[in-house]
Protein backbone atom coordinates (compact mmCIF):
# COMPACT_ATOMS: atom_id res chain seq x y z
CA UNK A 1 0.00 0.00 0.00
CA UNK A 2 1.15 3.71 -0.90
CA UNK A 3 0.00 6.52 -0.20
CA UNK A 4 -1.47 8.56 -3.25
CA UNK A 5 1.97 11.41 -2.42
CA UNK A 6 3.90 8.15 -3.02
CA UNK A 7 2.16 6.90 -5.93
CA UNK A 8 2.74 10.52 -7.75
CA UNK A 9 6.78 10.81 -6.68
CA UNK A 10 6.82 7.09 -8.61
CA UNK A 11 4.89 7.54 -11.27
CA UNK A 12 7.22 11.15 -12.23
CA UNK A 13 10.19 8.92 -11.54
CA UNK A 14 8.54 6.44 -14.24
CA UNK A 15 8.63 9.53 -16.65
CA UNK A 16 12.13 10.06 -15.69
CA UNK A 17 11.79 13.50 -14.02
CA UNK A 18 14.92 14.14 -12.12
CA UNK A 19 13.79 17.88 -11.21
CA UNK A 20 10.87 19.82 -9.73
CA UNK A 21 9.80 23.41 -8.92
CA UNK A 22 7.65 24.05 -5.98
CA UNK A 23 6.47 26.28 -3.23
CA UNK A 24 5.31 24.41 -0.45
CA UNK A 25 1.79 23.86 0.48
CA UNK A 26 -0.16 22.17 2.84
CA UNK A 27 -3.16 21.09 0.54
CA UNK A 28 -0.23 18.77 -1.00
CA UNK A 29 2.25 17.42 2.29
CA UNK A 30 1.98 14.07 0.88
CA UNK A 31 3.29 14.78 -2.30
CA UNK A 32 6.13 16.43 -0.63
CA UNK A 33 6.76 13.37 1.60
CA UNK A 34 6.41 11.37 -1.20
CA UNK A 35 9.68 13.46 -3.08
CA UNK A 36 11.29 12.89 0.18
CA UNK A 37 13.43 9.96 -0.96
CA UNK A 38 12.70 9.71 -4.37
CA UNK A 39 16.05 11.26 -5.57
CA UNK A 40 14.02 14.48 -7.72
CA UNK A 41 15.75 17.20 -7.21
CA UNK A 42 12.83 20.09 -5.91
CA UNK A 43 14.01 23.45 -6.41
CA UNK A 44 12.10 25.24 -3.85
CA UNK A 45 11.37 28.81 -5.00
CA UNK A 46 9.99 32.21 -3.38
CA UNK A 47 6.50 32.60 -5.25
CA UNK A 48 4.72 30.29 -7.98
CA UNK A 49 5.10 32.74 -10.51
CA UNK A 50 8.81 32.89 -10.27
CA UNK A 51 8.69 28.55 -9.93
CA UNK A 52 6.58 28.69 -12.97
CA UNK A 53 8.42 30.16 -15.31
CA UNK A 54 11.70 28.00 -14.21
CA UNK A 55 9.54 24.83 -15.26
CA UNK A 56 8.82 26.53 -18.42
CA UNK A 57 12.72 27.16 -19.21
CA UNK A 58 13.32 23.70 -18.25
CA UNK A 59 10.73 22.58 -20.60
CA UNK A 60 12.34 24.48 -23.74
CA UNK A 61 15.54 23.26 -23.32
CA UNK A 62 15.73 19.95 -22.46
CA UNK A 63 12.26 19.45 -24.35
CA UNK A 64 10.90 17.45 -21.92
CA UNK A 65 7.95 18.91 -19.35
CA UNK A 66 9.14 21.16 -17.23
CA UNK A 67 7.31 19.84 -13.85
CA UNK A 68 5.82 22.53 -11.23
CA UNK A 69 4.18 21.94 -7.60
CA UNK A 70 1.65 24.57 -6.08
CA UNK A 71 -0.94 25.07 -3.81
CA UNK A 72 -4.12 25.65 -4.01
CA UNK A 73 -6.06 29.03 -4.17
CA UNK A 74 -3.17 31.88 -4.84
CA UNK A 75 -0.82 29.70 -5.22
CA UNK A 76 -2.16 28.59 -8.57
CA UNK A 77 -3.28 31.88 -9.59
CA UNK A 78 0.70 32.92 -9.52
CA UNK A 79 1.45 30.56 -11.53
CA UNK A 80 -0.59 31.27 -14.50
CA UNK A 81 1.45 33.86 -15.40
CA UNK A 82 4.14 30.88 -15.96
CA UNK A 83 1.13 28.82 -17.52
CA UNK A 84 0.96 31.44 -19.86
CA UNK A 85 4.39 31.20 -21.14
CA UNK A 86 4.46 27.69 -21.82
CA UNK A 87 0.70 28.07 -23.77
CA UNK A 88 1.64 30.90 -25.64
CA UNK A 89 4.92 29.57 -26.16
CA UNK A 90 4.45 25.56 -27.26
CA UNK A 91 6.72 24.41 -24.05
CA UNK A 92 5.95 21.12 -22.31
CA UNK A 93 4.59 21.49 -19.00
CA UNK A 94 2.89 19.40 -15.97
CA UNK A 95 1.74 21.03 -13.84
CA UNK A 96 0.40 19.46 -10.01
CA UNK A 97 -2.04 21.72 -7.86
CA UNK A 98 -2.80 21.06 -4.37
CA UNK A 99 -6.67 20.82 -3.78
CA UNK A 100 -9.51 21.25 -0.98
CA UNK A 101 -10.93 17.87 0.01
CA UNK A 102 -13.30 15.99 -2.38
CA UNK A 103 -16.23 16.41 0.71
CA UNK A 104 -15.44 20.02 0.91
CA UNK A 105 -16.32 21.10 -2.74
CA UNK A 106 -18.87 23.67 -3.79
CA UNK A 107 -19.09 24.73 -0.25
CA UNK A 108 -16.52 27.89 -0.78
CA UNK A 109 -14.12 26.27 1.17
CA UNK A 110 -10.57 28.08 2.28
CA UNK A 111 -8.93 28.56 -0.97
CA UNK A 112 -11.43 26.85 -3.14
CA UNK A 113 -11.14 27.40 -7.26
CA UNK A 114 -12.53 25.61 -9.99
CA UNK A 115 -9.53 24.63 -11.68
CA UNK A 116 -10.84 23.43 -14.99
CA UNK A 117 -13.04 26.67 -15.66
CA UNK A 118 -9.88 28.54 -14.42
CA UNK A 119 -7.40 27.11 -16.77
CA UNK A 120 -9.43 26.17 -19.56
CA UNK A 121 -7.99 29.21 -21.47
CA UNK A 122 -4.54 28.49 -20.30
CA UNK A 123 -3.85 24.84 -20.75
CA UNK A 124 -4.20 22.03 -23.24
CA UNK A 125 -6.07 19.63 -20.81
CA UNK A 126 -6.90 20.53 -17.06
CA UNK A 127 -8.31 17.47 -14.65
CA UNK A 128 -9.07 17.05 -11.11
CA UNK A 129 -8.36 13.39 -9.77
CA UNK A 130 -10.81 12.17 -7.81
CA UNK A 131 -9.83 8.83 -7.36
CA UNK A 132 -6.07 7.44 -5.73
CA UNK A 133 -6.27 4.47 -7.98
CA UNK A 134 -6.39 6.73 -10.98
CA UNK A 135 -3.36 8.82 -10.30
CA UNK A 136 -0.88 7.21 -12.26
CA UNK A 137 -3.30 7.01 -14.85
CA UNK A 138 -4.02 10.73 -15.00
CA UNK A 139 -0.27 11.61 -14.77
CA UNK A 140 0.88 8.88 -17.87
CA UNK A 141 -1.51 11.03 -19.91
CA UNK A 142 -0.78 14.49 -18.72
CA UNK A 143 2.73 13.75 -19.89
CA UNK A 144 1.59 12.46 -23.00
CA UNK A 145 -0.38 15.13 -23.93
CA UNK A 146 2.13 17.92 -23.02
CA UNK A 147 4.65 16.26 -25.27
CA UNK A 148 2.20 15.63 -28.12
CA UNK A 149 1.30 17.79 -31.24
CA UNK A 150 2.31 21.32 -30.57
CA UNK A 151 2.99 20.76 -27.00
CA UNK A 152 2.25 22.89 -23.93
CA UNK A 153 0.88 22.62 -20.46
CA UNK A 154 -1.30 20.31 -18.16
CA UNK A 155 -2.76 21.15 -15.46
CA UNK A 156 -4.13 18.52 -12.39
CA UNK A 157 -5.98 19.54 -9.31
CA UNK A 158 -4.73 17.01 -6.69
CA UNK A 159 -7.20 16.94 -3.68
CA UNK A 160 -5.35 16.72 -0.58
CA UNK A 161 -7.62 13.27 0.70
CA UNK A 162 -6.56 12.22 -2.65
CA UNK A 163 -3.46 12.23 -2.17
CA UNK A 164 -2.92 11.00 1.59
CA UNK A 165 -5.32 8.26 1.30
CA UNK A 166 -3.98 5.04 -0.04
CA UNK A 167 -4.06 2.38 -2.67
CA UNK A 168 -2.66 -0.66 -3.95
CA UNK A 169 -2.62 -0.08 -7.29
CA UNK A 170 0.42 -0.96 -9.69
CA UNK A 171 2.47 2.02 -12.04
CA UNK A 172 1.78 2.55 -14.89
CA UNK A 173 4.39 2.70 -17.86
CA UNK A 174 4.94 5.66 -19.67
CA UNK A 175 3.22 5.39 -23.21
CA UNK A 176 5.46 5.91 -26.47
CA UNK A 177 4.38 9.10 -28.20
CA UNK A 178 2.58 8.82 -31.73
CA UNK A 179 4.68 11.27 -33.97
CA UNK A 180 2.82 13.04 -37.37
CA UNK A 181 5.56 11.17 -40.06
CA UNK A 182 7.10 13.11 -43.38
CA UNK A 183 8.29 11.49 -45.56
CA UNK A 184 10.56 11.71 -49.35
CA UNK A 185 7.52 12.69 -51.64
CA UNK A 186 6.16 14.94 -49.41
CA UNK A 187 9.50 17.01 -49.04
CA UNK A 188 9.77 16.55 -53.62
CA UNK A 189 6.38 18.08 -53.62
CA UNK A 190 7.53 21.04 -50.87
CA UNK A 191 10.98 21.84 -53.34
CA UNK A 192 8.89 21.27 -56.53
CA UNK A 193 6.56 24.57 -55.21
CA UNK A 194 9.57 26.46 -53.82
CA UNK A 195 11.41 25.73 -57.30
CA UNK A 196 8.56 27.64 -59.06
CA UNK A 197 8.93 30.88 -57.21
CA UNK A 198 11.16 33.96 -57.56
CA UNK A 199 11.41 34.84 -53.85
CA UNK A 200 11.28 32.38 -51.51
CA UNK A 201 11.65 32.69 -48.00
CA UNK A 202 11.61 30.29 -45.40
CA UNK A 203 10.36 30.99 -41.79
CA UNK A 204 11.52 28.74 -39.12
CA UNK A 205 10.15 29.03 -35.70
CA UNK A 206 7.89 26.80 -32.62
CA UNK A 207 8.93 24.23 -30.82
CA UNK A 208 10.58 20.91 -30.48
CA UNK A 209 13.83 21.58 -32.26
CA UNK A 210 17.28 20.45 -31.04
CA UNK A 211 20.38 20.59 -32.36
CA UNK A 212 20.49 18.38 -34.73
CA UNK A 213 17.39 20.17 -36.33
CA UNK A 214 19.31 23.38 -36.26
CA UNK A 215 22.18 22.15 -38.02
CA UNK A 216 19.41 20.66 -40.38
CA UNK A 217 18.42 23.77 -41.78
CA UNK A 218 21.62 25.64 -41.84
CA UNK A 219 22.28 22.99 -44.52
CA UNK A 220 18.94 23.06 -46.04
CA UNK A 221 19.21 26.74 -46.61
CA UNK A 222 22.72 26.59 -47.98
CA UNK A 223 22.49 23.92 -50.53
CA UNK A 224 19.41 25.63 -51.95
CA UNK A 225 20.65 29.16 -51.21
CA UNK A 226 17.20 29.78 -49.48
CA UNK A 227 17.50 33.30 -47.11
CA UNK A 228 16.07 31.96 -43.85
CA UNK A 229 14.39 34.35 -40.99
CA UNK A 230 13.11 33.85 -37.74
CA UNK A 231 9.96 35.03 -35.50
CA UNK A 232 10.15 36.58 -32.23
CA UNK A 233 12.92 34.84 -30.01
CA UNK A 234 13.80 32.06 -32.38
CA UNK A 235 16.78 33.17 -33.32
CA UNK A 236 18.96 30.39 -32.02
CA UNK A 237 17.30 28.13 -34.09
CA UNK A 238 20.08 28.28 -36.90
CA UNK A 239 23.93 29.44 -37.03
CA UNK A 240 23.55 33.17 -37.28
CA UNK A 241 26.97 33.24 -38.90
CA UNK A 242 25.44 31.30 -42.26
CA UNK A 243 25.34 33.69 -45.51
CA UNK A 244 21.74 32.35 -45.52
CA UNK A 245 20.20 33.81 -42.04
CA UNK A 246 18.99 37.02 -42.44
CA UNK A 247 17.47 38.06 -39.55
CA UNK A 248 14.25 38.00 -37.37
CA UNK A 249 10.74 38.94 -37.62
CA UNK A 250 10.61 40.47 -34.31
CA UNK A 251 9.55 43.35 -32.25
CA UNK A 252 11.27 46.15 -33.71
CA UNK A 253 12.37 44.53 -36.56
CA UNK A 254 14.48 45.69 -39.59
CA UNK A 255 12.64 47.58 -41.93
CA UNK A 256 14.29 46.13 -45.16
CA UNK A 257 12.94 42.49 -43.82
CA UNK A 258 9.60 43.72 -43.54
CA UNK A 259 9.64 44.91 -46.47
CA UNK A 260 11.20 41.18 -48.13
CA UNK A 261 8.55 39.46 -46.01
CA UNK A 262 5.49 41.39 -48.17
CA UNK A 263 7.68 41.29 -51.15
CA UNK A 264 8.37 37.21 -50.70
CA UNK A 265 6.47 35.22 -53.65
CA UNK A 266 6.73 32.00 -51.91
CA UNK A 267 6.99 31.14 -47.80
CA UNK A 268 8.30 27.76 -46.22
CA UNK A 269 6.43 27.75 -42.48
CA UNK A 270 8.76 25.61 -41.04
CA UNK A 271 6.73 24.74 -37.63
CA UNK A 272 5.76 28.58 -37.22
CA UNK A 273 3.01 30.40 -37.46
CA UNK A 274 2.62 33.77 -38.94
CA UNK A 275 1.36 36.03 -35.72
CA UNK A 276 0.81 39.56 -35.28
CA UNK A 277 4.52 40.04 -34.01
CA UNK A 278 6.39 38.46 -37.45
CA UNK A 279 3.53 40.85 -39.87
CA UNK A 280 3.46 43.66 -37.75
CA UNK A 281 -0.21 43.52 -36.61
CA UNK A 282 -1.42 41.81 -39.77
CA UNK A 283 -0.61 44.53 -41.63
CA UNK A 284 2.74 43.52 -43.66
CA UNK A 285 0.52 40.90 -44.94
CA UNK A 286 -3.49 40.69 -45.59
CA UNK A 287 -4.97 37.34 -44.07
CA UNK A 288 -8.19 38.24 -46.38
CA UNK A 289 -6.42 38.76 -49.77
CA UNK A 290 -2.93 37.66 -49.42
CA UNK A 291 -2.38 35.83 -52.85
CA UNK A 292 1.01 34.41 -51.46
CA UNK A 293 1.73 30.91 -51.98
CA UNK A 294 2.03 29.49 -48.05
CA UNK A 295 3.41 26.08 -47.52
CA UNK A 296 3.19 24.90 -43.79
CA UNK A 297 4.75 21.95 -41.72
CA UNK A 298 3.00 22.15 -38.47
CA UNK A 299 2.88 19.40 -35.97
CA UNK A 300 -0.74 20.76 -34.94
CA UNK A 301 -3.52 20.27 -37.75
CA UNK A 302 -5.68 22.93 -36.01
CA UNK A 303 -2.52 25.46 -36.67
CA UNK A 304 -2.41 24.66 -40.37
CA UNK A 305 -3.76 28.02 -42.25
CA UNK A 306 -5.25 29.27 -38.89
CA UNK A 307 -4.54 32.85 -40.24
CA UNK A 308 -2.98 32.91 -43.45
CA UNK A 309 -4.22 30.20 -45.87
CA UNK A 310 -1.46 27.60 -46.98
CA UNK A 311 -1.80 26.39 -50.13
CA UNK A 312 0.40 23.12 -48.80
CA UNK A 313 -0.35 22.00 -44.79
CA UNK A 314 1.68 19.07 -43.91
CA UNK A 315 1.10 17.97 -40.44
CA UNK A 316 4.75 16.96 -39.25
CA UNK A 317 7.47 18.34 -36.91
CA UNK A 318 10.08 20.40 -38.50
CA UNK A 319 12.98 19.22 -37.00
CA UNK A 320 11.48 15.41 -39.22
CA UNK A 321 10.75 17.48 -42.24
CA UNK A 322 14.15 19.32 -42.20
CA UNK A 323 16.18 15.67 -41.90
CA UNK A 324 14.38 14.71 -44.69
CA UNK A 325 14.75 18.27 -47.15
CA UNK A 326 18.73 18.51 -46.55
CA UNK A 327 18.39 14.93 -48.14
CA UNK A 328 17.21 15.92 -51.61
CA UNK A 329 19.75 16.83 -54.41
CA UNK A 330 20.28 20.95 -54.47
CA UNK A 331 17.66 23.18 -56.26
CA UNK A 332 19.67 25.26 -59.17
CA UNK A 333 17.88 28.52 -58.10
CA UNK A 334 16.94 32.04 -59.51
CA UNK A 335 16.39 33.63 -56.28
CA UNK A 336 20.56 33.52 -55.78
CA UNK A 337 20.73 37.50 -55.45
CA UNK A 338 17.81 37.84 -53.60
CA UNK A 339 18.99 35.69 -50.67
CA UNK A 340 22.60 37.74 -50.78
CA UNK A 341 21.28 41.23 -50.67
CA UNK A 342 18.45 40.00 -47.93
CA UNK A 343 22.10 38.53 -45.96
CA UNK A 344 23.43 42.03 -46.70
CA UNK A 345 20.20 43.90 -45.17
CA UNK A 346 20.80 42.29 -41.80
CA UNK A 347 24.45 42.49 -41.68
CA UNK A 348 23.69 46.51 -42.33
CA UNK A 349 21.09 46.09 -39.33
CA UNK A 350 23.96 44.59 -37.19
CA UNK A 351 26.23 47.94 -37.41
CA UNK A 352 25.94 49.60 -34.21
CA UNK A 353 23.50 52.31 -33.98
CA UNK A 354 25.04 54.48 -30.99
CA UNK A 355 22.65 55.58 -28.59
CA UNK A 356 23.17 58.66 -25.97
CA UNK A 357 24.55 58.30 -22.48
CA UNK A 358 28.07 56.67 -20.96
CA UNK A 359 26.60 53.62 -21.01
CA UNK A 360 26.06 52.13 -24.10
CA UNK A 361 23.73 48.83 -25.28
CA UNK A 362 24.74 48.38 -28.13
CA UNK A 363 28.64 48.21 -26.54
CA UNK A 364 27.09 45.96 -23.55
CA UNK A 365 25.50 43.30 -26.42
CA UNK A 366 28.22 43.49 -28.94
CA UNK A 367 31.00 42.80 -26.32
CA UNK A 368 29.28 39.21 -25.14
CA UNK A 369 27.96 38.63 -28.67
CA UNK A 370 32.17 38.94 -29.15
CA UNK A 371 33.65 37.59 -25.70
CA UNK A 372 31.15 34.67 -24.35
CA UNK A 373 31.44 30.87 -25.49
CA UNK A 374 29.15 29.81 -28.38
CA UNK A 375 27.20 27.69 -25.77
CA UNK A 376 26.55 30.56 -23.37
CA UNK A 377 22.78 30.72 -22.44
CA UNK A 378 21.03 34.49 -22.72
CA UNK A 379 17.71 34.82 -20.95
CA UNK A 380 15.61 37.65 -20.99
CA UNK A 381 12.07 38.97 -19.89
CA UNK A 382 10.43 42.03 -21.37
CA UNK A 383 11.51 45.23 -22.39
CA UNK A 384 12.76 47.35 -25.05
CA UNK A 385 16.13 47.00 -23.29
CA UNK A 386 15.86 43.02 -24.78
CA UNK A 387 15.75 44.97 -28.84
CA UNK A 388 19.54 45.56 -28.37
CA UNK A 389 20.19 41.80 -27.06
CA UNK A 390 17.76 40.49 -30.39
CA UNK A 391 19.60 42.92 -32.79
CA UNK A 392 22.98 43.16 -31.67
CA UNK A 393 23.54 39.70 -30.18
CA UNK A 394 25.02 36.82 -32.57
CA UNK A 395 23.05 33.59 -31.89
CA UNK A 396 25.97 31.09 -32.73
CA UNK A 397 24.37 27.77 -31.33
CA UNK A 398 20.81 25.93 -30.53
CA UNK A 399 19.41 26.13 -26.91
CA UNK A 400 20.92 30.10 -26.34
CA UNK A 401 18.23 31.84 -26.31
CA UNK A 402 15.49 31.44 -23.77
CA UNK A 403 13.25 34.07 -23.73
CA UNK A 404 9.47 34.28 -23.61
CA UNK A 405 7.52 34.66 -27.37
CA UNK A 406 5.04 35.52 -24.87
CA UNK A 407 6.39 38.94 -23.79
CA UNK A 408 6.16 37.98 -20.13
CA UNK A 409 8.30 40.52 -18.01
CA UNK A 410 10.10 38.95 -15.42
CA UNK A 411 10.99 35.51 -16.94
CA UNK A 412 14.28 36.40 -18.12
CA UNK A 413 16.02 35.79 -14.16
CA UNK A 414 14.01 32.84 -13.06
CA UNK A 415 14.45 31.19 -16.44
CA UNK A 416 18.39 31.92 -16.07
CA UNK A 417 18.26 30.37 -12.60
CA UNK A 418 16.56 26.99 -14.55
CA UNK A 419 18.99 27.00 -17.45
CA UNK A 420 22.14 27.17 -14.61
CA UNK A 421 21.06 24.59 -12.75
CA UNK A 422 20.25 22.29 -15.92
CA UNK A 423 23.56 23.49 -17.10
CA UNK A 424 25.85 24.40 -14.53
CA UNK A 425 28.88 24.61 -16.72
CA UNK A 426 27.86 26.76 -19.04
CA UNK A 427 27.70 30.86 -18.57
CA UNK A 428 24.13 31.91 -18.07
CA UNK A 429 23.58 35.58 -18.51
CA UNK A 430 20.10 37.14 -17.79
CA UNK A 431 19.26 40.54 -19.71
CA UNK A 432 16.71 42.69 -17.44
CA UNK A 433 15.28 46.38 -16.92
CA UNK A 434 15.05 47.66 -14.01
CA UNK A 435 11.27 46.99 -13.74
CA UNK A 436 11.62 43.74 -15.58
CA UNK A 437 13.80 42.03 -12.73
CA UNK A 438 11.51 43.90 -10.23
CA UNK A 439 9.14 41.63 -11.12
CA UNK A 440 10.48 38.10 -10.16
CA UNK A 441 13.80 39.34 -8.26
CA UNK A 442 13.39 38.14 -5.02
CA UNK A 443 14.23 34.74 -6.48
CA UNK A 444 17.81 35.52 -6.04
CA UNK A 445 17.26 33.67 -2.81
CA UNK A 446 16.22 30.69 -4.69
CA UNK A 447 19.59 31.23 -6.79
CA UNK A 448 22.14 31.33 -3.96
CA UNK A 449 20.44 29.07 -1.91
CA UNK A 450 20.68 26.07 -4.60
CA UNK A 451 24.03 27.63 -6.28
CA UNK A 452 22.54 28.91 -9.77
CA UNK A 453 25.74 31.25 -10.10
CA UNK A 454 23.60 33.20 -13.05
CA UNK A 455 24.90 36.91 -14.62
CA UNK A 456 22.13 39.20 -14.41
CA UNK A 457 21.99 42.49 -15.91
CA UNK A 458 20.36 45.16 -14.95
CA UNK A 459 19.48 47.85 -17.42
CA UNK A 460 18.53 50.47 -15.51
CA UNK A 461 16.52 53.61 -17.17
CA UNK A 462 14.79 54.26 -14.86
CA UNK A 463 11.07 53.48 -15.71
CA UNK A 464 9.15 50.74 -17.82
CA UNK A 465 10.23 51.49 -21.46
CA UNK A 466 8.65 50.00 -23.40
CA UNK A 467 5.22 51.47 -22.04
CA UNK A 468 7.08 55.16 -21.88
CA UNK A 469 7.97 54.97 -25.68
CA UNK A 470 4.20 54.51 -26.32
CA UNK A 471 2.89 56.49 -24.22
CA UNK A 472 5.38 59.59 -25.70
CA UNK A 473 3.94 58.08 -29.07
CA UNK A 474 0.30 58.60 -27.92
CA UNK A 475 0.35 61.19 -25.37
CA UNK A 476 3.19 62.87 -25.78
CA UNK A 477 5.03 64.86 -22.80
CA UNK A 478 1.56 63.05 -20.86
CA UNK A 479 3.92 60.94 -18.09
CA UNK A 480 1.66 58.95 -16.21
CA UNK A 481 2.55 55.69 -14.24
CA UNK A 482 5.77 54.74 -16.18
CA UNK A 483 8.67 55.97 -13.70
CA UNK A 484 9.96 54.12 -11.48
CA UNK A 485 12.03 54.41 -7.77
CA UNK A 486 14.81 51.75 -7.68
CA UNK A 487 17.52 49.98 -5.05
CA UNK A 488 20.90 50.07 -5.30
CA UNK A 489 20.75 46.78 -7.66
CA UNK A 490 24.69 45.81 -6.56
CA UNK A 491 23.93 46.46 -2.92
CA UNK A 492 20.70 43.99 -3.39
CA UNK A 493 23.08 41.20 -4.81
CA UNK A 494 25.24 41.44 -1.53
CA UNK A 495 22.43 41.35 0.51
CA UNK A 496 21.55 38.09 -0.58
CA UNK A 497 24.62 37.04 -0.11
CA UNK A 498 25.72 37.82 -3.93
CA UNK A 499 27.98 40.13 -5.67
CA UNK A 500 26.99 43.25 -7.55
CA UNK A 501 28.36 45.58 -9.75
CA UNK A 502 27.47 49.05 -10.58
CA UNK A 503 28.52 50.29 -14.60
CA UNK A 504 28.50 53.65 -15.58
CA UNK A 505 30.76 54.06 -17.98
CA UNK A 506 30.59 51.66 -21.34
CA UNK A 507 34.75 50.85 -21.54
CA UNK A 508 34.26 49.59 -17.45
CA UNK A 509 31.86 46.67 -18.34
CA UNK A 510 34.17 44.29 -19.27
CA UNK A 511 35.84 44.43 -16.34
CA UNK A 512 33.34 44.07 -14.13
CA UNK A 513 31.43 40.79 -15.75
CA UNK A 514 34.83 39.68 -15.09
CA UNK A 515 35.02 40.33 -12.02
CA UNK A 516 31.70 38.50 -11.91
CA UNK A 517 32.67 35.52 -13.69
CA UNK A 518 35.67 35.16 -10.83
CA UNK A 519 33.20 35.66 -8.31
CA UNK A 520 31.45 31.95 -8.33
CA UNK A 521 28.00 32.92 -7.09
CA UNK A 522 24.58 35.28 -7.91
CA UNK A 523 25.72 38.04 -9.94
CA UNK A 524 24.18 41.48 -10.83
CA UNK A 525 25.53 44.03 -12.93
CA UNK A 526 23.61 47.60 -12.68
CA UNK A 527 24.03 49.50 -15.88
CA UNK A 528 23.19 53.34 -15.18
CA UNK A 529 21.58 54.07 -18.63
CA UNK A 530 20.70 57.66 -19.61
CA UNK A 531 17.32 58.87 -19.42
CA UNK A 532 17.35 59.59 -23.02
CA UNK A 533 18.32 55.61 -24.23
CA UNK A 534 14.64 54.75 -25.01
CA UNK A 535 14.89 51.89 -27.94
CA UNK A 536 17.56 50.81 -30.48
CA UNK A 537 15.90 53.50 -32.96
CA UNK A 538 14.92 56.35 -31.49
CA UNK A 539 15.50 58.44 -28.17
CA UNK A 540 12.84 59.36 -25.61
CA UNK A 541 13.12 62.96 -26.86
CA UNK A 542 12.26 61.60 -30.95
CA UNK A 543 9.67 59.57 -29.41
CA UNK A 544 7.81 62.65 -28.16
CA UNK A 545 8.56 64.38 -31.25
CA UNK A 546 7.05 61.69 -32.98
CA UNK A 547 3.59 61.71 -31.06
CA UNK A 548 3.44 65.43 -31.23
CA UNK A 549 3.86 65.51 -34.91
CA UNK A 550 0.94 62.71 -34.81
CA UNK A 551 -1.32 64.31 -32.84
Amino acid sequence: MRHGGQVLADALKAHEVARVFSVPGESFLAALDGLYDSGIDNIVCRQEGGAAMMAEAYGKLTGDPGVLFVTRGPGATNASSGIHVAQHDGTPMVIFVGQIPLAHRDRGAFQEVDYRAMFAPLAKWVAEVENTDRIGEYVARAFRVARSGRPGPVVLALPEDVLSAETNMPDIAPSDLAKPSFDKLAATSIMGLVGQSKRPLVVAGGSIWSGQAAENLRAFAEQNQLPVTVPFRRQDLMDNRSPCYVGDLGVGMNPKLAKRLQDADCILLLGAELRDIATAGYTLLDPLTEPKTIIQIHPDADHIGRVYPAKMGIVARAPDALAKLRGLPPMISSWSDWTRTARSDYEDWQRLAETPGDVRMEDVVRYLSDALPENAILTNGAGNYAAWVHRYFTFKTYGTQVAPTSGSMGYGFPAAISAKLHYPDRPVICFAGDGCFQMTCNEFSTAVQHGANVITIVANNGRYGTIRMHQEKTYPGRVSGTDLANPDFAAFAHAYGGHGETVTRSEDFADAFQRCLDADKPCIIELKLDSEALATGFTLSEARKMGEAQS
